[in-house]
Order: structure tokens, then sequence, then C-alpha cells
């Protein structure tokens, strides 16, 4: 396979994720609140929002092929944390997958536009 397929690839397969993510967030914020973290200076129901539109952004970007390496770089730096607060176990595991995904994206990702 060529290396922007596989490149694509990656892309279409975060936006997957971080649309699944985003959806569910948004459609059952209930069930994320939890795992907001205390130190935010706003309500965990606004963080929750504030960070669907952020995935949402992120994973048009992945799509459109739009500033991929850039936005890459921010959802691997966006991640860091939640694998942090999350502790070791299959979420974090999961979550570290993806951010080593994102940053090999950043790192030799290619923009369409």
């Amino acid at each position: 396979m060529h290396r922007l397929q596989l490149q694509r690839l990656a892309r279409v397969g975060l936006a997957a994720v971080l649309l699944w993510f985003a959806t569910n967030q948004l459609m059952h914020p209930q069930n994320w609140v939890r795992l907001v973290p205390s130190v935010i200076p706003f309500s965990p129901t606004l963080a929750i929002h504030l960070n669907v539109i952020f995935e949402y952004i992120l994973a048009l970007t992945f799509l459109l092929g739009w500033r991929v390496r850039i936005f890459a770089f921010l959802f691997a730096l966006h991640i860091i944390p939640i694998i942090i607060s999350l502790g070791y176990g299959g979420s974090a595991v999961r979550d570290f997958g993806l951010m080593m995904a994102s940053l090999s994206l950043a790192f030799s990702g290619s923009d369409y536009l």
C-alpha cells in the first residue's frame, strides 16, 4: 500500500473514533461528567460540550485532510491528560494507541488542502 493510502486510513480511523466519542458525549453527557477533572474552573457539563466541539473539529479536519499535521499534534496533546487521569488499564492503553497514531500523522502526515 502506498504511504498516502496508509495515512488516509489512519486519518479516517481516528476521525471515526473521535466522531463516536463526541456523539456519545453529546447524547449522554451524564455518563461522562464523572471523568471531568475537578480542577477545571467551570461546570463539567460545559467541559464536555467544549470537548465535543473540539473532537468534531478534529474529526472534520482528519476527514477533509485539512491541516492534518497540526490537528493531529493537537489531538495527541489533548489525549495526554486523559491517559494520565485514567491510570493504567484498558482505556488508557487504547488512548495511548490513539495518541501514537495521531503522533504518526503529526510527524509524517500530509495535507490535502
